[in-house]
């Protein structure tokens, strides 16, 4: 299992998406789970037990794993259809906290990706989110900033990247 783990507006998406597809194209069976799928502006982290029961687990005893993906339409978060994912030969979680301490014995591969300053990450997020989402992103950036500085993830990375190196458009 390879974690892509950064903060919001790396670029993190893209180069997991990149992973994936080139792992795929060497007939690998690749599947991706963002944490994207799990997270909400006021559950930034504590959803993990979801993953771990829905995805995780299962994957790791050789069984198809599923979770409710968040569904946003019409503003306020809530669970939404099932997803399945199939027992992969690699499995790619991305996102912020996917590389969390409590999963790391369970990660081939750690990869940080910083994705430029605050400010720079603030606008590909606002640029990809709308700017009726700045107050919140920005929130979450705070949250994030914290997050990592006690959970030692980039430290804990075997590979760091900067957004330029993974290609992400800045």
């Amino acid at each position: 299992m390879l974690a892509v783990d950064g903060p919001s507006g790396a670029g993190k998406s893209t180069l997991a998406g990149r992973i994936v597809a080139g792992l795929r194209a060497r007939g690998c069976r690749a599947e991706l789970v963002s944490t994207d799928a799990f997270a909400t502006w006021d559950d930034p982290v504590s959803w993990w037990p979801r993953l771990l029961d829905g995805v995780l687990r299962p994957l790791a005893n050789g069984v198809e794993g599923a979770y409710r993906r968040m569904d946003w339409a019409g503003g306020a978060p809530r669970l939404g259809e099932p997803v399945r994912v199939p027992v992969p030969d690699v499995l790619v979680l991305e996102g912020v906290s996917c590389g969390r301490t409590s999963v790391r014995p369970l990660l081939s591969h750690l990869c940080w990706l910083s994705g430029g300053s605050a400010a720079e990450r603030l606008a590909r997020t606002v640029a990809r989110d709308g700017a009726a989402a700045r107050a919140e992103l920005a929130r979450w950036q705070r949250f994030e900033c914290g997050w990592f500085a006690v959970d030692g993830t980039a430290e804990a990375a075997g590979t760091r990247l900067s957004s330029e190196r993974s290609g992400h458009p800045a």
